[in-house]
């Protein structure tokens, strides 16, 4: 069933000089102004478009971008206060409403905000900035090394609290943070462990790709340095962290691959480009 507030891949049916009429199934046709496609339109194509209620409540298809969908997790930056709310840009020609009472404290124009998408009782597009509400609170059952999509929300002590394929909450923990995370950041991670409690661990470093990132970085280095760094699988985690910007761990996996792939070679004083 086609919702407001979804991307959907749509039939063309329909086509005229100010737009294209989409097949939306149970909604009807919905009108994508000319103005919102990004690539030629043929009658019969099948167009990817995000369907909204435009500045007059009419139903709109757009194939640009949004930041988020009804349902998830992003960061927006306040356009203009009402006395019903706050008006977020949410790079449409409407801005969504986070009313009074989905504040967790006034907001102010030209900030931005973590908010939830959902859908008001009159069925538009609403956000609200008391996250913690829609969170799942039900038990995590993700497995160890699972990838997953965070969104960074705040550092604390501890590190960085993230939210976790828009649904639950996670921690980074900042001595395995090798990089500057924002609020709002939107970065690929990994199950550390559920703990018994039901907390999250995350981990930004695991995976092949992962690991071919930062085998590509020590190889970058060591082609800018005369093909030598002087690391290795001894040596200190924090002269790790300081030169490469990884953790120790990150170190050792990466150089046993360069080595087994003979670029490398390891020597008691550190590791030579081949």
């Amino acid at each position: 069933m086609i919702q407001l507030g979804q991307r959907y891949q749509l039939e063309v049916v329909k086509g005229a000089e100010i737009g294209f009429w989409l097949d939306a199934e149970n909604l009807g046709e919905v009108f994508l102004p000319r103005k919102w496609t990004t690539e030629k339109i043929e009658l019969g194509d099948k167009v990817d478009v995000f369907i909204y209620c435009d500045s007059k409540d009419r139903l709109t298809a757009t194939m640009r971008r949004v930041k988020a969908q009804v349902g998830e997790f992003t960061s927006l930056k306040v356009s203009a206060l009402s006395p019903y709310g706050a008006f977020l840009d949410f790079g449409l020609d409407k801005d969504v409403l986070v009313p009074m009472s989905e504040q967790r404290q006034p907001m102010e124009v030209g900030r931005s905000y973590l908010v939830y998408l959902y859908l008001d009782e009159a069925g538009r597009i609403a956000a609200s900035n008391k996250v913690d509400k829609f969170l799942d609170q039900t038990p995590a059952e993700y497995k160890t090394k699972e990838a997953v999509n965070l969104l960074i929300l705040n550092q604390t002590d501890l590190g960085y609290n993230a939210i976790i394929n828009h649904q639950h909450r996670g921690v980074l923990y900042a001595n395995e943070v090798f990089e500057k995370l924002t609020f709002g950041m939107r970065k690929r991670g990994y199950i550390k462990q559920v703990r018994d409690d039901g907390k999250i661990d995350l981990t930004l470093q695991g995976g092949k790709e992962t690991l071919d990132k930062y085998a590509k970085q020590i190889q970058r280095y060591l082609e800018n340095n005369k093909g030598f760094a002087p690391l290795h699988d001894k040596s200190n985690p924090d002269d790790i962290k300081d030169i490469l910007g990884m953790s120790k761990g990150a170190f050792k996996k990466a150089i046993g691959g360069l080595y087994k792939q003979k670029v490398i070679r390891i020597e008691k004083d550190g590791i030579y480009l081949l």
